[in-house]
């Protein structure tokens, strides 16, 4: 029996030799075997891009978050506690479970916010290669700070501004300057002050560095009737000479009769200031920069109202303020104790990384044409002379009527023409032509010295003479009309904004109430999007949105 097992046992061992090696040799269905491996890696590869998509979708949507989250929080206007911040816009997004950590660095004029996130993406296919987790990680930083700001204030305090509207502006700038100071304990921000109206009052200080001419000597009283050359640039030329407004009374009117009017009558000689486009005053003034937040805010809060409106000269100075080309001047004025020590090397250049340079121009009005006493009747020798008791003498040297005769002084009081100056009481002296109108108004100068003695009578041809006096002693600024010297106006403000937003200076410009001229003016100087029409009500919550655009808030990862 076990032979027979023995003998089965090999027929079986052999047949399966035989079957294996018919089976080895035979090639039918290999295809099949490598398009299943193929199908299979594929399916694995499919799968791996599906938990790829998944884990990329859930990566953006908790960094995207991180982000917005990080902004809101480091900002400086945000009155919540930053780590609740995040925490809010986390959960808000259903993301509460994904905040890893939030880290929060605050100073006075800084903060920096940095959180980070993770998420399980929760894989399908990839725990076929042994990945069980794959989470998705996110980081954001955030941060808002003032770097060197230098920031010069360009404010309308023409007369339309009287009353609640400069009260507001008061309050609207005061609010300004303690949001940027509050938060600069590095003393890296400085603001200036420009008031204007139909004039800039540059101040002695600042009027003591430019070449000016025509100097009125009056006290207070420092105007500069600024050349068309000096649009040309940015700057104002410290060098070039430029004419100083009269202080004169070119306003007031006087009595046109034939008869003789006294120098010291008070309503037709004696010269009213009132109207003067270039007041005496020491808080309508160019105030230099400054980072001493009392100091501005007493300059602003004793801004008055008065006077036209020429936006121009204020935009003009205000530019000319932010150029380097001024920065000598201020290191002077900072060895003088004029500006603060800790501003050195401002203005700083235009391509200065890390520095910024704003202008917020406000008005309420638009450009208004105003006359100025030339150039040649400001200052020097005038031909009239007066003696000790108060009378005056003309000294004509030709252009004499008929009946002057040989005579060439002509004397108001006596009604006549004579050989020499009146002398009552002494020796007669020449007078200036800024005391001239220390003392006199320009229409009794016109009449009583120009007019009755070169004119026939008080009819045409002395009403002739008079216009001609006037016309010779005063003109209109920027233009020989109205309407020329206005849109002139307009374009050389024009002119100086685009040079300033050339150099990389950012103008805010603020219209309250104003009409739609002087709003397209305004508009056209700072671009629409920089240009915000209010109104009295208006004006602080506008100075708010700009000092919160000048702080800059970035991400920083």
């Amino acid at each position: 029996m076990f032979n027979s097992i023995a003998r089965n046992f090999d027929r079986l061992s052999r047949s399966l030799l035989r079957r294996a090696a018919v089976f080895q040799r035979d090639e039918e269905g290999a295809l099949i075997v490598f398009g299943l491996m193929f199908f299979v890696l594929m399916l694995m590869m499919g799968g791996l891009a599906i938990d790829f998509m998944r884990f990329e979708y859930t990566r953006t949507r908790l960094q995207n978050t991180l982000d917005r989250a990080t902004l809101a929080a480091a900002s400086l206007d945000q009155g919540m506690d930053p780590t609740g911040v995040v925490d809010d816009y986390m959960r808000k997004a259903n993301l509460a479970d994904q905040l890893a950590s939030v880290q929060v660095t605050a100073g006075l004029n800084e903060r920096m916010v940095q959180a980070t996130g993770r998420a399980d993406t929760h894989p399908i296919f990839m725990h076929m290669f042994g990945i069980n987790r794959w989470d998705a990680l996110g980081a954001s930083a955030a941060q808002q700070a003032i770097e060197n700001v230098e920031i010069v204030l360009v404010l309308d305090v023409s007369g339309s501004m009287k009353g609640q509207k400069l009260t507001n502006l008061k309050i609207a700038a005061d609010e300004f300057v303690d949001t940027m100071m509050a938060s600069d304990p590095h003393h890296r921000v400085s603001i200036a002050i420009v008031p204007y109206n139909a004039q800039v009052n540059i101040g002695p200080l600042l009027a003591s560095k430019f070449n000016l001419t025509h100097r009125a000597n009056v006290p207070d009283v420092n105007c500069v009737e600024i050349p068309a050359s000096q649009y040309a640039s940015q700057a104002l030329s410290l060098t070039a000479p430029m004419p100083m407004m009269a202080y004169a009374d070119i306003a007031y009117g006087t009595n046109t009769s034939n008869s003789f009017t006294n120098p010291t009558n008070l309503s037709y000689a004696v010269p009213k200031y009132s109207n003067a486009f270039c007041q005496p005053t020491t808080v309508n003034v160019v105030r230099l920069p400054s980072n001493d937040g009392t100091v501005l805010k007493s300059q602003i809060d004793a801004l008055a109202a008065g006077g036209n409106t020429s936006i121009t000269l204020g935009m003009k100075w205000g530019a000319a303020l932010l150029d380097p080309s001024m920065r000598a001047t201020y290191a002077e004025f900072i060895a003088s104790g004029n500006i603060p020590a800790n501003l050195t090397d401002r203005p700083f250049n235009y391509d200065d990384k890390q520095a910024r340079k704003y202008i917020i121009l406000m008005t309420d009005g638009e450009h208004v044409a105003h006359n100025r006493i030339n150039d040649d009747y400001k200052t020097g020798p005038s031909p009239i002379w007066k003696a000790p008791d108060g009378n005056y003498s003309v000294n004509f040297t030709s252009g004499r009527p008929a009946w002057a005769g040989s005579n060439t002084w002509y004397v108001p009081h006596l009604g006549k023409w004579q050989a020499a100056a009146w002398a009552g009481g002494g020796a007669a002296v020449q007078q200036d032509w800024a005391s001239i109108w220390a003392n006199l108004k320009m229409s009794y100068v016109a009449w009583q010295f120009y007019a009755r003695p070169l004119g026939s009578s008080a009819t045409s041809a002395s009403s002739t003479v008079y216009n001609n006096t006037v016309a010779a002693m005063q003109s209109i600024y920027a233009g020989s009309t109205a309407v020329q010297a206005v849109a002139n106006m307009d374009a050389s403000l024009q002119t100086t904004c685009d040079q300033a937003r050339a150099n990389n200076v950012q103008i805010y410009g603020i219209t309250v109430e104003a009409p739609q001229h002087g709003n397209d003016v305004i508009t056209a100087c700072a671009k629409p999007d920089h240009t915000f029409i209010a109104d009295r009500t208006t004006i602080r919550s506008t100075f708010q949105k700009i000092a919160a655009n000048m702080t800059h808030l970035k991400l920083t990862q």
